[in-house]
Protein backbone atom coordinates (compact mmCIF):
# COMPACT_ATOMS: atom_id res chain seq x y z
CA UNK A 1 0.00 0.00 0.00
CA UNK A 2 2.98 2.51 0.84
CA UNK A 3 4.04 2.07 -3.09
CA UNK A 4 0.48 2.53 -4.15
CA UNK A 5 0.04 5.65 -1.98
CA UNK A 6 3.90 7.27 -2.21
CA UNK A 7 4.49 5.90 -6.10
CA UNK A 8 3.50 8.78 -8.09
CA UNK A 9 5.49 11.08 -5.65
CA UNK A 10 8.91 8.71 -6.05
CA UNK A 11 8.41 9.30 -9.78
CA UNK A 12 7.56 12.58 -9.66
CA UNK A 13 11.39 13.06 -7.29
CA UNK A 14 13.22 11.05 -9.82
CA UNK A 15 11.63 13.05 -13.02
CA UNK A 16 12.36 16.49 -11.04
CA UNK A 17 15.77 15.28 -10.29
CA UNK A 18 16.55 14.54 -13.91
CA UNK A 19 15.05 17.86 -15.01
CA UNK A 20 16.86 19.82 -12.50
CA UNK A 21 20.17 17.96 -13.34
CA UNK A 22 19.51 18.65 -17.00
CA UNK A 23 18.46 22.31 -15.90
CA UNK A 24 21.46 23.65 -13.58
CA UNK A 25 23.64 20.36 -12.58
CA UNK A 26 24.59 18.58 -9.93
CA UNK A 27 24.34 22.01 -7.74
CA UNK A 28 21.10 22.57 -8.63
CA UNK A 29 20.38 18.75 -7.72
CA UNK A 30 21.18 19.66 -4.33
CA UNK A 31 19.32 22.63 -3.71
CA UNK A 32 15.97 20.45 -5.04
CA UNK A 33 16.76 17.89 -2.02
CA UNK A 34 17.54 20.26 0.27
CA UNK A 35 14.46 22.52 -0.82
CA UNK A 36 12.29 18.77 -1.00
CA UNK A 37 13.54 18.33 2.65
CA UNK A 38 12.24 22.08 3.90
CA UNK A 39 9.14 21.70 2.50
CA UNK A 40 7.80 18.29 4.27
CA UNK A 41 9.71 18.90 7.45
CA UNK A 42 7.78 21.99 7.64
CA UNK A 43 4.38 21.15 5.94
CA UNK A 44 3.89 18.17 8.10
CA UNK A 45 1.07 19.90 10.28
CA UNK A 46 -0.37 20.82 7.36
CA UNK A 47 -0.61 17.18 6.02
CA UNK A 48 -2.25 16.22 9.32
CA UNK A 49 -5.09 18.97 9.07
CA UNK A 50 -5.55 18.27 5.13
CA UNK A 51 -5.84 15.03 6.19
CA UNK A 52 -9.09 15.82 8.73
CA UNK A 53 -10.63 17.49 6.43
CA UNK A 54 -10.35 15.15 3.52
CA UNK A 55 -12.04 11.77 5.46
CA UNK A 56 -14.91 14.25 5.29
CA UNK A 57 -15.19 14.66 1.40
CA UNK A 58 -16.80 12.31 -1.05
CA UNK A 59 -14.63 10.19 -3.69
CA UNK A 60 -14.95 12.74 -6.23
CA UNK A 61 -14.24 15.69 -4.77
CA UNK A 62 -11.05 13.90 -3.16
CA UNK A 63 -9.75 12.97 -6.68
CA UNK A 64 -10.17 16.55 -7.42
CA UNK A 65 -7.80 17.68 -4.23
CA UNK A 66 -5.10 15.25 -5.09
CA UNK A 67 -5.37 15.74 -9.01
CA UNK A 68 -6.65 19.59 -9.93
CA UNK A 69 -5.30 20.44 -5.71
CA UNK A 70 -2.12 19.69 -6.91
CA UNK A 71 -1.53 21.65 -9.90
CA UNK A 72 -2.71 24.49 -7.64
CA UNK A 73 0.04 23.68 -4.77
CA UNK A 74 2.66 23.10 -7.31
CA UNK A 75 2.35 25.84 -10.71
CA UNK A 76 -0.13 28.35 -8.27
CA UNK A 77 1.64 28.70 -5.02
CA UNK A 78 5.06 27.92 -5.80
CA UNK A 79 5.64 29.37 -9.21
CA UNK A 80 2.96 31.76 -10.31
CA UNK A 81 2.25 33.40 -7.04
CA UNK A 82 6.11 34.76 -6.33
CA UNK A 83 5.88 36.43 -10.13
CA UNK A 84 2.75 37.81 -9.37
CA UNK A 85 3.88 39.23 -6.27
CA UNK A 86 6.85 40.99 -8.12
CA UNK A 87 4.86 41.84 -11.38
CA UNK A 88 2.45 43.87 -8.71
CA UNK A 89 5.41 45.08 -6.41
CA UNK A 90 7.46 46.43 -9.10
CA UNK A 91 5.02 47.42 -12.14
CA UNK A 92 7.09 45.36 -14.57
CA UNK A 93 4.59 43.02 -16.94
CA UNK A 94 4.46 38.78 -16.46
CA UNK A 95 6.69 38.30 -19.16
CA UNK A 96 9.60 41.11 -17.42
CA UNK A 97 8.95 39.97 -14.70
CA UNK A 98 9.64 36.45 -15.26
CA UNK A 99 12.84 37.12 -17.71
CA UNK A 100 14.01 39.20 -14.41
CA UNK A 101 13.27 36.00 -12.02
CA UNK A 102 15.40 33.44 -14.72
CA UNK A 103 17.98 35.84 -15.42
CA UNK A 104 18.46 38.42 -13.08
CA UNK A 105 20.91 41.45 -14.53
CA UNK A 106 24.45 42.11 -12.64
CA UNK A 107 22.78 45.76 -12.60
CA UNK A 108 19.06 46.28 -11.50
CA UNK A 109 19.31 49.53 -13.34
CA UNK A 110 18.87 47.54 -16.37
CA UNK A 111 15.44 46.95 -15.12
CA UNK A 112 14.86 49.91 -12.58
CA UNK A 113 16.79 53.04 -13.88
CA UNK A 114 15.52 54.72 -10.53
CA UNK A 115 17.69 52.07 -8.30
CA UNK A 116 14.61 50.04 -7.17
CA UNK A 117 15.39 46.23 -5.90
CA UNK A 118 16.14 42.78 -7.47
CA UNK A 119 13.51 40.05 -8.12
CA UNK A 120 14.45 38.22 -5.02
CA UNK A 121 14.47 41.92 -3.12
CA UNK A 122 10.75 42.99 -4.53
CA UNK A 123 9.59 39.44 -3.32
CA UNK A 124 11.17 39.30 0.21
CA UNK A 125 9.82 42.80 0.66
CA UNK A 126 6.23 41.36 0.29
CA UNK A 127 6.48 39.26 3.27
CA UNK A 128 4.57 41.36 6.11
CA UNK A 129 1.59 41.47 4.23
CA UNK A 130 1.83 37.97 3.17
CA UNK A 131 2.64 36.61 6.72
CA UNK A 132 -0.01 38.79 8.38
CA UNK A 133 -2.48 37.28 5.72
CA UNK A 134 -1.10 34.07 5.92
CA UNK A 135 -0.97 34.18 10.24
CA UNK A 136 -4.31 35.31 10.94
CA UNK A 137 -5.80 32.53 8.42
CA UNK A 138 -3.46 29.91 10.70
CA UNK A 139 -4.49 31.34 13.63
CA UNK A 140 -8.44 31.63 13.12
CA UNK A 141 -8.06 27.82 11.94
CA UNK A 142 -5.94 27.02 15.38
CA UNK A 143 -8.64 29.33 17.48
CA UNK A 144 -11.57 27.78 16.29
CA UNK A 145 -10.39 24.42 17.37
CA UNK A 146 -8.50 25.09 20.52
CA UNK A 147 -11.93 26.95 22.22
CA UNK A 148 -13.81 24.37 20.87
CA UNK A 149 -15.81 21.74 23.79
CA UNK A 150 -14.34 18.39 22.53
CA UNK A 151 -14.50 15.07 24.41
CA UNK A 152 -11.26 14.00 23.78
CA UNK A 153 -8.35 16.78 25.03
CA UNK A 154 -4.62 16.35 24.62
CA UNK A 155 -3.20 19.17 26.96
CA UNK A 156 -6.11 18.57 29.40
CA UNK A 157 -4.82 21.52 31.48
CA UNK A 158 -4.93 24.17 29.02
CA UNK A 159 -7.68 22.91 26.86
CA UNK A 160 -10.36 22.53 29.33
CA UNK A 161 -9.49 25.89 30.03
CA UNK A 162 -9.83 27.69 26.92
CA UNK A 163 -12.70 25.60 25.60
CA UNK A 164 -14.68 26.72 28.71
CA UNK A 165 -14.28 30.54 27.62
CA UNK A 166 -14.60 29.15 24.78
CA UNK A 167 -18.29 29.85 24.86
CA UNK A 168 -18.28 33.65 24.66
CA UNK A 169 -19.66 34.31 21.09
CA UNK A 170 -17.03 35.38 18.60
CA UNK A 171 -14.28 34.96 21.01
CA UNK A 172 -11.64 33.30 18.41
CA UNK A 173 -12.18 36.88 16.38
CA UNK A 174 -11.79 39.31 19.36
CA UNK A 175 -8.30 37.53 20.02
CA UNK A 176 -7.27 36.96 16.47
CA UNK A 177 -8.15 40.96 16.21
CA UNK A 178 -6.21 41.81 19.08
CA UNK A 179 -3.34 40.46 18.20
CA UNK A 180 -3.42 41.43 15.24
CA UNK A 181 -3.40 45.59 16.49
CA UNK A 182 -0.36 44.01 18.65
CA UNK A 183 1.20 43.04 15.44
CA UNK A 184 0.37 46.19 13.56
CA UNK A 185 1.51 48.87 16.83
CA UNK A 186 4.70 47.11 18.40
CA UNK A 187 6.20 44.82 15.76
CA UNK A 188 5.25 45.80 11.82
CA UNK A 189 7.65 48.39 10.75
CA UNK A 190 6.25 52.22 10.55
CA UNK A 191 6.40 51.71 6.86
CA UNK A 192 3.97 48.47 6.83
CA UNK A 193 1.47 49.03 9.55
CA UNK A 194 -1.94 49.80 6.79
CA UNK A 195 -0.86 46.64 4.77
CA UNK A 196 -0.24 44.26 7.51
CA UNK A 197 -3.88 45.33 8.82
CA UNK A 198 -5.19 45.15 5.35
CA UNK A 199 -3.61 41.53 4.79
CA UNK A 200 -4.50 40.81 8.30
CA UNK A 201 -8.23 41.41 8.16
CA UNK A 202 -8.74 40.23 4.87
CA UNK A 203 -7.13 36.27 6.28
CA UNK A 204 -9.57 36.61 9.05
CA UNK A 205 -12.40 37.36 6.61
CA UNK A 206 -11.18 34.73 4.07
CA UNK A 207 -11.48 32.07 7.21
CA UNK A 208 -14.96 33.40 8.39
CA UNK A 209 -16.24 33.25 4.89
CA UNK A 210 -14.70 30.14 3.72
CA UNK A 211 -15.52 28.60 6.59
CA UNK A 212 -18.83 29.95 7.04
CA UNK A 213 -19.69 28.84 3.51
CA UNK A 214 -18.79 24.99 4.41
CA UNK A 215 -20.99 24.98 7.13
CA UNK A 216 -23.69 26.24 5.23
CA UNK A 217 -23.71 24.04 2.88
CA UNK A 218 -23.01 20.96 4.71
CA UNK A 219 -26.00 21.82 6.47
CA UNK A 220 -28.16 22.54 3.69
CA UNK A 221 -27.35 18.86 1.69
CA UNK A 222 -27.02 16.82 4.72
CA UNK A 223 -29.02 14.73 6.24
CA UNK A 224 -31.07 15.15 9.42
CA UNK A 225 -28.79 12.54 11.00
CA UNK A 226 -25.82 14.04 10.11
CA UNK A 227 -23.07 14.90 12.91
CA UNK A 228 -22.40 18.46 12.81
CA UNK A 229 -19.45 19.02 15.36
CA UNK A 230 -17.08 21.28 14.50
CA UNK A 231 -12.96 20.28 14.37
CA UNK A 232 -11.23 23.31 13.91
CA UNK A 233 -12.69 23.99 9.81
CA UNK A 234 -15.60 23.29 7.98
CA UNK A 235 -18.46 20.96 9.83
CA UNK A 236 -17.95 17.57 9.70
CA UNK A 237 -20.41 15.40 7.52
CA UNK A 238 -19.86 11.08 6.49
CA UNK A 239 -19.25 13.06 3.14
CA UNK A 240 -19.48 16.26 1.29
CA UNK A 241 -20.58 16.70 -2.02
CA UNK A 242 -21.77 19.13 -4.03
CA UNK A 243 -21.68 23.04 -2.97
CA UNK A 244 -20.45 21.30 0.35
CA UNK A 245 -17.81 19.18 -1.35
CA UNK A 246 -16.34 22.44 -3.17
CA UNK A 247 -16.00 24.58 -0.03
CA UNK A 248 -14.49 21.84 1.65
CA UNK A 249 -11.94 22.04 -1.65
CA UNK A 250 -11.44 25.34 -1.67
CA UNK A 251 -10.71 25.48 2.07
CA UNK A 252 -8.04 22.75 1.82
CA UNK A 253 -6.71 24.80 -1.26
CA UNK A 254 -6.72 28.43 0.96
CA UNK A 255 -5.08 26.55 4.06
CA UNK A 256 -2.53 25.26 1.60
CA UNK A 257 -1.66 28.43 0.36
CA UNK A 258 -1.54 30.16 4.00
CA UNK A 259 1.21 27.12 4.86
CA UNK A 260 3.23 27.63 1.72
CA UNK A 261 3.54 31.27 2.03
CA UNK A 262 6.49 31.25 4.36
CA UNK A 263 8.35 28.54 3.00
CA UNK A 264 8.41 30.86 -0.30
CA UNK A 265 9.99 32.83 0.86
CA UNK A 266 12.32 31.43 3.30
CA UNK A 267 13.51 29.32 0.40
CA UNK A 268 14.84 32.50 -0.89
CA UNK A 269 17.60 32.00 1.43
CA UNK A 270 18.76 29.19 -0.69
CA UNK A 271 18.42 30.12 -3.89
CA UNK A 272 16.25 32.55 -5.75
CA UNK A 273 15.44 30.69 -8.78
CA UNK A 274 12.29 29.88 -9.72
CA UNK A 275 12.91 27.08 -11.66
CA UNK A 276 14.91 25.15 -8.51
CA UNK A 277 12.17 26.72 -6.11
CA UNK A 278 9.07 25.02 -8.27
CA UNK A 279 11.30 21.79 -8.29
CA UNK A 280 12.31 21.32 -4.95
CA UNK A 281 8.91 22.70 -2.98
CA UNK A 282 6.07 22.16 -5.53
CA UNK A 283 7.10 19.24 -7.44
CA UNK A 284 8.46 16.69 -4.78
CA UNK A 285 7.71 18.76 -1.69
CA UNK A 286 3.85 19.26 -2.18
CA UNK A 287 3.44 15.75 -4.02
CA UNK A 288 4.93 14.02 -0.99
CA UNK A 289 2.63 16.04 1.03
CA UNK A 290 0.05 15.14 -0.77
CA UNK A 291 0.81 11.43 -0.03
CA UNK A 292 0.92 11.70 3.54
CA UNK A 293 -2.16 12.88 3.88
CA UNK A 294 -4.29 10.26 1.66
CA UNK A 295 -1.58 7.59 4.06
CA UNK A 296 -2.87 8.98 6.82
CA UNK A 297 -6.71 8.80 5.89
CA UNK A 298 -5.91 5.55 4.71
CA UNK A 299 -4.30 4.03 7.52
CA UNK A 300 -6.46 5.29 10.23
CA UNK A 301 -3.49 7.47 11.57
CA UNK A 302 -5.78 10.07 13.09
CA UNK A 303 -8.28 7.79 14.36
CA UNK A 304 -5.37 5.31 15.79
CA UNK A 305 -3.64 8.45 17.61
CA UNK A 306 -6.24 10.92 18.60
CA UNK A 307 -3.95 13.40 19.78
CA UNK A 308 -2.33 13.76 16.17
CA UNK A 309 -4.56 16.22 15.12
CA UNK A 310 -4.25 18.12 18.77
CA UNK A 311 -0.55 18.61 18.15
CA UNK A 312 -0.99 19.50 14.47
CA UNK A 313 -3.48 22.16 15.81
CA UNK A 314 -1.08 23.25 18.02
CA UNK A 315 1.75 23.21 15.47
CA UNK A 316 -0.70 25.57 13.41
CA UNK A 317 -1.17 28.09 16.33
CA UNK A 318 2.96 28.42 16.74
CA UNK A 319 3.14 28.78 12.81
CA UNK A 320 0.65 31.08 13.31
CA UNK A 321 2.60 33.37 16.22
CA UNK A 322 6.04 32.68 14.10
CA UNK A 323 4.14 34.43 11.19
CA UNK A 324 2.93 37.17 13.11
CA UNK A 325 6.53 37.65 14.86
CA UNK A 326 8.38 37.22 11.71
CA UNK A 327 7.11 40.83 10.30
CA UNK A 328 9.18 42.81 12.40
CA UNK A 329 11.87 40.08 13.18
CA UNK A 330 13.51 37.67 11.60
CA UNK A 331 12.84 33.75 12.44
CA UNK A 332 15.08 31.41 11.02
CA UNK A 333 13.24 28.77 9.08
CA UNK A 334 14.59 25.84 11.12
CA UNK A 335 12.80 26.83 14.31
CA UNK A 336 9.64 27.28 12.35
CA UNK A 337 10.41 23.89 11.11
CA UNK A 338 11.51 21.97 15.00
CA UNK A 339 8.79 23.54 16.69
CA UNK A 340 5.94 21.87 14.63
CA UNK A 341 8.18 18.62 14.27
CA UNK A 342 8.11 18.51 18.37
CA UNK A 343 4.24 19.21 18.69
CA UNK A 344 3.30 17.26 16.68
CA UNK A 345 6.32 14.31 18.05
CA UNK A 346 4.67 14.81 21.26
CA UNK A 347 1.13 14.41 20.76
CA UNK A 348 1.91 11.20 18.62
CA UNK A 349 4.03 9.51 21.74
CA UNK A 350 0.94 10.62 24.22
CA UNK A 351 -1.10 8.79 21.42
CA UNK A 352 0.81 5.69 21.95
CA UNK A 353 0.99 5.92 26.02
CA UNK A 354 -2.73 6.17 25.69
CA UNK A 355 -3.00 3.59 23.29
CA UNK A 356 -1.19 1.21 26.03
CA UNK A 357 -2.94 2.23 28.70
CA UNK A 358 -6.35 1.96 26.97
CA UNK A 359 -5.94 -1.16 24.25
CA UNK A 360 -9.70 -0.91 23.21
CA UNK A 361 -10.16 0.62 19.97
CA UNK A 362 -11.23 4.92 20.43
CA UNK A 363 -14.21 5.94 18.49
CA UNK A 364 -13.60 9.58 17.17
CA UNK A 365 -15.86 11.10 14.81
CA UNK A 366 -16.90 7.77 13.34
CA UNK A 367 -14.11 8.30 10.43
CA UNK A 368 -13.35 4.67 10.38
CA UNK A 369 -15.54 3.38 7.79
CA UNK A 370 -14.28 5.99 5.38
CA UNK A 371 -10.46 5.24 5.19
CA UNK A 372 -10.82 3.01 2.36
CA UNK A 373 -12.65 5.36 -0.12
CA UNK A 374 -9.75 7.74 -0.18
CA UNK A 375 -8.57 7.54 -3.92
CA UNK A 376 -4.80 6.76 -4.64
CA UNK A 377 -2.96 9.82 -6.42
Amino acid sequence: MVLRIFGWSFAVTIASLIVAAIYGGPQAVMLVVILSILEISLSFDNAVINATVLQRMSEFWQKIFLTVGVLIAVFGMRLVFPLVIVWLASGLGPAAALDLALNPPADDAAYFPDGSPSYETLLTDAHPQIAAFGGMFLLMLFLGFILEEREITWLSWLEKPLARIGKLDQLEVVIAGALLLITAAYIAPDATVSTVMIAGVLGMITYIAVNGLGELFNTEEGDEDSETTKSGGPTQLAKATGKAGFFLFLYLEVLDASFSFDGVIGAFAITSDPIIIALGLGFVGAMFVRSITVFLVRKGTLSDYVYLEHGAHWAIGALAVILLVSIGYHVNENVTGLVGVALIGAAFISSIIRNRRNPEPIAVDDHDDQAESVPVG
